[in-house]
């Protein structure tokens, strides 16, 4: 299987997460090994809200990337190979530069929100 280009990462990013809370569930999720997180679990790991994991769980099923278990449980669980490695180079992307991924997420969710921000960049930004 082939490395996903850098836009295929960005675009996988834009379009799977709808803020970086998910991101970093999932992030949670795929670092537990496998094994099935309560939901408890979920929000300590997190220092989230019962809200924001429910909301993040919603999407990231709905995207194909984990499984959901009895009673609010959840495990990392991508639906293709192809979802595993996008997800592999998207951590390898936040870990290099957070920042363009934290963006990427953003702006996919909130293009206006973006489009007022950039018209307040600085020339060589």
């Amino acid at each position: 299987m082939r490395k996903p280009s850098r836009s295929e990462v960005e675009s996988f990013i834009g379009s799977s997460f709808r803020s970086v809370w998910a991101f970093e569930l999932l992030c949670l999720l795929k670092r537990s090994g496998g094994q099935s997180l309560s939901h408890a679990q979920m929000v300590a790991g997190l220092r989230g809200s019962d809200l924001v994991v429910s909301q993040s769980l919603e999407t990231l099923a709905a995207a194909g990337l984990v499984v959901m278990e009895a009673e609010g449980a959840a495990r990392y669980g991508p639906a293709s190979a192809a979802l595993d490695a996008l997800f592999a180079q998207a951590v390898a992307l936040y870990l290099k530069s957070p920042d363009a991924v934290r963006r990427t997420i953003v702006s996919a969710a909130n293009p206006g929100l973006a489009a007022f921000a950039d018209a307040f960049r600085l020339r060589g930004d």
